[in-house]
C-alpha cells in the first residue's frame, strides 16, 4: 500500500494534470482525490487517481487521472440486488486511452501489460479514445484501460458506483483499502 506521503505526492500530480488541462477543482475536491494502487504497490503501472463529483442512488460523475501508460486493471460491475450493475460512459478529456472490452480480439493492440500480470488481462477488443471521444460500457462487462504515452484524463458518467463490489480478474487486487 502507498504511504500517506506517496498518496499526497500523486494527489498533487493529479491536481496539476487537471489544472494544466483547464479543469478547475476546489481545494476541498483536491483533498478528496482518491489514489489507489489496487493493493499491488505498482501505482505508476497499475493505479488510478479518482475524483468523485457526485455518486447517488441514481447516477455518478468522476474524473479519472492517469499517468503515462498507467493501467486500471480488468474488472466488471456485477448486478447487485435488483440493479443490473453499473453502466458507464468514458469520455476522454485529454491524452489517449486504450480501452479493452469483451468482443473480437484486436490484432496488435497498443496496450503493454506488466509481464507478471498478463494472465489477468483476458479481454482485448480495443477502443482508442482521444479527446472528445467517448464509449459506453454495458453493465457486468469485463473491461480495462491504459493511458497513452502522455497520460490521460477521462470523465466517467455512470449509474451508481459501488467500487467495493467490483469484481477483478486479478485475485491480488484490493480495490478499497480497509
Amino acid at each position: 500500500m502507498l504511504s500517506p506521503e506517496e498518496k499526497e505526492k500523486y494527489r498533487n500530480i493529479a491536481w496539476e494534470m487537471l489544472r494544466k488541462q483547464g479543469i478547475t477543482i476546489t481545494e476541498e475536491e483536491k483533498k478528496q482525490i482518491e489514489i489507489t494502487d489496487f493493493g499491488l504497490n505498482q501505482y505508476e503501472k497499475i493505479g488510478l487517481a479518482i475524483l468523485v463529483y457526485v455518486n447517488t442512488e441514481r447516477y455518478c460523475a468522476k474524473e479519472l487521472i492517469m499517468l503515462p501508460y498507467m493501467i486500471c486493471p480488468e474488472h466488471r460491475h456485477p448486478p447487485i440486488g435488483n440493479d443490473t450493475g453499473k453502466m458507464e460512459t468514458f469520455r476522454c478529456r485529454w491524452g489517449t486511452v486504450y480501452l479493452y472490452t469483451e468482443g473480437e480480439h484486436t490484432l496488435n493492440p497498443k496496450a503493454v501489460v506488466p509481464e507478471d500480470s498478463k494472465k489477468f488481462f483476458t479481454v482485448w477488443k480495443e477502443i482508442i479514445l482521444t479527446p472528445g471521444e467517448q464509449y459506453t460500457i454495458p453493465p457486468n462487462t469485463l473491461h480495462w484501460f491504459q493511458a497513452g504515452p502522455e497520460g490521460a484524463i477521462v470523465s466517467e458518467f455512470s449509474s451508481t458506483s459501488r467500487d467495493e463490489m467490483d469484481i477483478f480478474t486479478d485475485p491480488r487486487i484490493i480495490r478499497v483499502e480497509q
